[in-house]
């Protein structure tokens, strides 16, 4: 069945990329509802925007949405992958800014905190976005792919010049807290050669080495060091996880991503939309709702990182 959060949980930090203060609430919703995000400092216009992939509109190196009055809210790629990756269906996020906090650059405390909340099942059927036939979009070397499956399988393949980072390839199946377990602590990265040139196009002005890592050559910048020696392709499958939750429900197939990136994987969905009978909604029964990514997972399975 669908859920929600039995109680609300709340979020205070700073826009990765604006670099000002925010304040995020996570409340619980009807059956039906999805996930819709409200901006509480905004009057006048219409407030409420969806977590839907036709909301994306272009942004640099991060997913932003926007409703029809023109009022958005960006990075939420990461709040979006934990609410997949929990199981949670109907949420409404209130939020005082045009970004969500980017925390500790991962999912882990949006995770821990959905978790600790518990969440309530509803009245209502699970539904799944099943995919009927391969879609695939490119560009240049970089390629995003979607193809059925039984359930919900990710590849992802990266390649840097830095040796930090170089090479890295990940398959996993994310039935079942995988997402949880394996992907939510791993955190957005960047090069150090990178940071000044993304602050003069008025980027990253919110990041530093407590909310990424920063990589230079064969350096790892970040005091800590890295969480798991792929922690780089690990957090391009927790963005992925995130721009895929914006196709309507859990999707029961398999995606594919070649250095693939925000914009990329919005794209693929848009292919996948446009093309009749490429994908079909469905309920999920009890054999399949049992293979989704957030089946299973209790209170205990939250990250000990974000304690």
């Amino acid at each position: 069945m669908q859920t929600t959060l039995k109680s609300v949980v709340s979020f205070e930090g700073v826009g990765l990329h604006s670099g000002q203060p925010v304040r995020m609430r996570l409340k619980p919703a009807a059956a039906e509802l999805g996930v819709w995000f409200r901006r509480t400092d905004i009057v006048g216009r219409a407030t409420m925007i969806p977590a839907i992939w036709s909301a994306v509109v272009p942004g640099e190196l991060c997913t932003r949405i926007v409703n029809e009055q023109g009022v958005s809210v960006s990075t939420v790629e990461h709040v979006m992958a934990a609410i997949a990756g929990c199981g949670l269906h109907n949420v409404e996020i209130e939020i005082d800014g045009p970004e969500v906090p980017i925390l500790d650059g991962s999912s882990a405390p949006f995770v821990a905190f959905i978790l600790r909340a518990g969440l309530r099942e509803q009245a209502s059927p699970i539904r799944a976005l099943e995919i009927l036939d391969r879609v695939e979009v490119r560009n240049g070397p970089a390629l995003a792919r979607l193809e059925p499956a039984e359930g919900i399988e990710m590849a992802f393949h990266i390649d840097f010049e830095d040796a930090a980072i170089g090479v890295q390839d990940k398959r996993l199946n994310l039935a079942n807290g995988t997402f949880v377990h394996e992907l939510c602590d791993s955190r957005t990265f960047c090069r150090q050669s990178d940071v000044d040139a993304m602050r003069a196009r008025g980027l990253a002005l919110g990041g530093t080495l407590e909310n990424a890592v920063v990589v230079d050559g064969a350096r790892v910048l970040t005091p800590g060091g890295l969480r798991h020696v792929d922690e780089a392709v690990r957090h391009k499958m927790l963005d992925a996880m995130g721009d895929l939750a914006l196709a309507g429900g859990p999707i029961l197939g398999r995606y594919t991503g070649v250095r693939a990136g925000h914009a990329m994987t919005n794209a693929l969905l848009r292919a996948l939309f446009a093309r009749p009978g490429a994908a079909r909604m469905i309920e999920v029964d009890a054999r399949r709702a049992a293979c989704l990514p957030g089946a299973g997972l209790v209170r205990a399975d939250a990250p000990l990182r974000a304690a």
